[in-house]
């Protein structure tokens, strides 16, 4: 075992509770189904529309968002991996965006903000053991084009949305598990 993996495992025994599925280079997560796979692919997929939809009628700036669609595949992938837990998104996904708006706002549109931000984001998530890889990209978007404060709320709300997929996902996995079980 390496280093990281047992220090992962001394301060989250659940992370390190999950079995490779025959052999390493398998994934963690068990596929399900086509029909199954689809459906899991469908709240993430309705929900990042509405969201896009939702930043449409508010703001004009949706590439700020763009990250939260790799979030919510991310939670299709594997909705039960601490990546994706509530407490994991929101932390990462809001300090990321605040991080890049004052990174912004302190050197404007520039590599410099870009960078420092990315580098205080992937930090925190780390001290924090709030990973999830694509907050990364939701500091850069906001130091290199935040526009106005006002995106930074609107971005919260949309952060919401994404937790309540997590309810939604792991909700679908308890059906799917139900129904499987049933035939």
């Amino acid at each position: 075992m390496s280093k990281r993996s047992s220090h992962q495992s001394d301060r989250n025994p659940k992370k390190s509770s999950l079995k490779p599925i025959e052999g390493a280079n398998r994934s963690l997560r068990s596929r399900l189904s086509l029909q199954g796979e689809f459906a899991l692919a469908l709240a993430p997929t309705v929900v990042i529309l509405a969201v896009l939809a939702f930043v449409e009628v508010l703001s004009r700036q949706r590439l700020l968002f763009a990250s939260l669609a790799s979030s919510a595949f991310l939670i299709y992938l594997d909705p039960q991996h601490g990546t994706n837990t509530v407490r994991t998104l929101t932390i990462s996904q809001l300090m990321a965006a605040t991080i890049g708006l004052v990174t912004y706002l302190l050197f404007g549109s520039s590599y410099l903000s870009a960078g420092i931000a990315m580098i205080l984001t992937i930090t925190l998530m780390i001290v924090l053991d709030a990973v999830h890889p694509p907050a990364v990209a939701t500091s850069l978007s906001f130091a290199l084009r935040a526009g106005n404060e006002t995106n930074l709320a609107l971005f919260g709300l949309a952060v919401g949305v994404i937790a309540l997929l997590i309810a939604i996902e792991r909700c679908a996995l308890w059906l799917l598990a139900y129904y499987s079980r049933s035939r």
